[in-house]
């Protein structure tokens, strides 16, 4: 498949809709030592926002946010995807899934300036350990 894949664990923090909110969180993650493999922000309502956070270090996450007194909701699992940029590059990682018959309920991924992609595979939950193994993780 010519990417690297590994298995992450994603945290969800709810903070108020107002700007400044993700500013001052990812801030103190930052101070703490906290590094990010991904993070997305989704819009939950019209008051508040859900960040999701893909540490390295899970420990250092939860001892960062319980040092805020943020609460996190999870371990969730998910897995993550690197590789070199190219057409078709995630053929081969749906095609080895759908063989499988895993169903791959979400997804997201970004290209990035130097010819790499970054993917998030997300599955249900009963299904996790089977994709791993499928993708060889």
């Amino acid at each position: 498949m010519g990417a690297h894949i590994r298995r992450v664990d994603y945290f969800y923090a709810t903070v108020a809709d107002k700007p400044g909110q993700a500013y001052a969180f990812l801030s103190q993650l930052a101070e703490a030592g906290v590094y990010l493999l991904a993070f997305s922000v989704i819009p939950m309502g019209a008051t508040q926002t859900q960040l999701q956070l893909f540490p390295e270090s899970v420990d250092l996450l939860i001892a960062a946010a319980k040092t805020m007194g943020m609460q996190l909701s999870g371990p969730q699992r998910a897995l993550l995807i690197q590789g070199d940029d190219q057409l078709g590059a995630l053929v081969d990682i749906h095609r080895a899934l759908y063989d499988a018959e895993i169903n791959v309920y979400a997804s997201n991924g970004v290209t990035d300036a130097r010819g790499g992609y970054g993917y998030l595979v997300y599955v249900k939950p009963d299904a996790y350990e089977r994709a791993a193994r499928v993708l060889g993780v």
